[in-house]
């Protein structure tokens, strides 16, 4: 489980007094408890406990990288490598990345599969892949891929 891993991890940095990574586990845990507020009155009952967090995660990647970005462009270079710190202490907690081959080979299954022919089946089909490989895959590429793939 993802958040009794967390909870470790974050306890392992405080031991061996690992600012950077304490501060930003505790940041996950923060968003994952503000997750769990959102969700109580709605019915989590039918969302993975792994796959919520992961989906989380993903998002604080997302962020950063948007951020990083922005220093990068407003020549704040310390910001941006503290940015790439905090991803890097992420993605520990994330499933392994796919590869671009993967990523195309699972675009061309999922096309084939649900009998995708243009691009307005662009939709189902990243909706199929999101559904599989959420937390893997870099969708952006994936959504190129398939749009190469239909037109």
């Amino acid at each position: 489980m993802l958040r009794e891993e967390l909870t470790k991890s974050m306890k392992d940095a405080m031991r061996a007094k690992a600012t950077r990574k304490l501060s930003t586990v505790r940041l996950i845990l923060a968003a994952i408890k503000e997750k769990d507020i959102e969700m109580r009155g709605k019915d989590a009952a039918d969302k993975d406990d792994d796959a919520l967090i992961t989906d989380i995660l993903s998002k604080m990647v997302k962020q950063r990288k948007d951020s990083i970005k922005a220093y990068e462009e407003g020549g704040r270079c310390e910001l941006a490598e503290r940015e790439k710190e905090e991803i890097g202490i992420i993605e520990e907690f994330l499933p392994k990345q796919m590869s671009e081959d993967e990523i195309v080979a699972a675009a061309e299954a999922v096309v084939s599969e649900l009998g995708a022919e243009g691009l307005k089946d662009i939709g189902r089909c990243m909706g199929s892949l999101k559904e599989k490989y959420a937390g893997q895959m870099d969708f952006a590429k994936a959504s190129t891929t398939i749009r190469g793939m239909l037109s």
